[in-house]
């Protein structure tokens, strides 16, 4: 499983050079788009070492790279960029050659979710944990997608998110619910017209529409830990509002949105909210 660029040709690493040059065949996305990327490289490939597999024919292609296996030869996997596996083909692939007793290897480079979170400046702190949680392609329906902007509304952890420039648009109105909370953009990155910019869910619209380009290219997101509330105070505040009209369970979900705060510690505070003051 050999790591390719995420656009610039510069990042490829010596062994995944190495490997490609030496294997018997390559397993791939799109054979064209990686005969050229290996003629890049002057690494010269016959059409026949060349395998296809995508998304459409992952199942079927992968037999005949455990064939090619079987007869003892060396086979490589790229997807068309980046870390094959994670949000590109090749899990399946894995799956297969290793249900067969084979091993699959995996060769380390670029990939545009660590590639983003190394530039969006998300530290661990008093208010959320650290590390990040990286969920690929929103939903493109658009009930689907708004449901699991949602979802990230309640996550202390940064949040990943990859998107297509003509889905841009749209995605960037659903996380428009999330208002201040921040966002950071990854267009085009490592290419010649790289842009990294730190908005906010509410602003991310507006930033789109200022520049035409910026609809151009792919898009990494890292979607910043929700904004901790100034004291608890006010969380306390918030709580005592809409528990006067909701549910606890509803109050308490609507407080974690609006406030950023863990859910687990609003559901304690309205459980001693609802108890009242104790006597003494």
């Amino acid at each position: 499983m050999v790591a390719t660029p995420i656009g610039n040709l510069a990042d490829i690493t010596l062994r995944a050079l190495h490997v490609l040059g030496l294997v018997d065949a390559i397993a791939c996305e799109d054979t064209r788009h990686t005969q050229s990327l290996l003629r890049a490289y002057g690494i010269d490939k016959a059409p026949g070492q060349l395998i296809a597999v995508h998304q459409h024919n992952e199942a079927q292609a992968a037999q005949s790279v455990v064939d090619h296996l079987r007869q003892g030869q060396r086979v490589a996997y790229v997807s068309d960029a980046g870390t094959p596996g994670v949000s590109d083909p090749g899990a399946r692939l894995v799956a297969a050659v290793q249900a067969q007793g084979l091993r699959a290897v995996p060769l380390p480079g670029a990939s545009s979710v660590t590639t983003v979170m190394s530039a969006a400046g998300v530290a661990e702190d008093n208010h959320h944990a650290g590390g990040f949680v990286f969920v690929g392609f929103l939903p493109s329906k658009a009930g689907e997608r708004a449901a699991a902007v949602q979802a990230l509304a309640t996550q202390d952890r940064a949040v990943v998110v990859l998107e297509a420039p003509h889905r841009m648009e749209a995605v960037a109105q659903a996380l428009a619910t999330l208002g201040a909370r921040q966002i950071t953009v990854g267009r085009e990155l490592t290419k010649q017209f790289e842009e990294i910019a730190t908005v906010t869910a509410e602003g991310l619209s507006a930033w789109l529409a200022a520049d035409a380009n910026r609809l151009r290219g792919e898009f990494a997101l890292v979607v910043h830990p929700a904004i901790a509330a100034e004291s608890p105070g006010q969380d306390s505040r918030v709580l005592k509002l809409l528990l006067e009209q909701l549910p606890l369970k509803t109050a308490v979900k609507l407080a974690a949105d609006i406030t950023g705060e863990p859910r687990n510690a609003l559901y304690e505070l309205a459980l001693s909210l609802k108890a009242g003051p104790q006597e003494s």
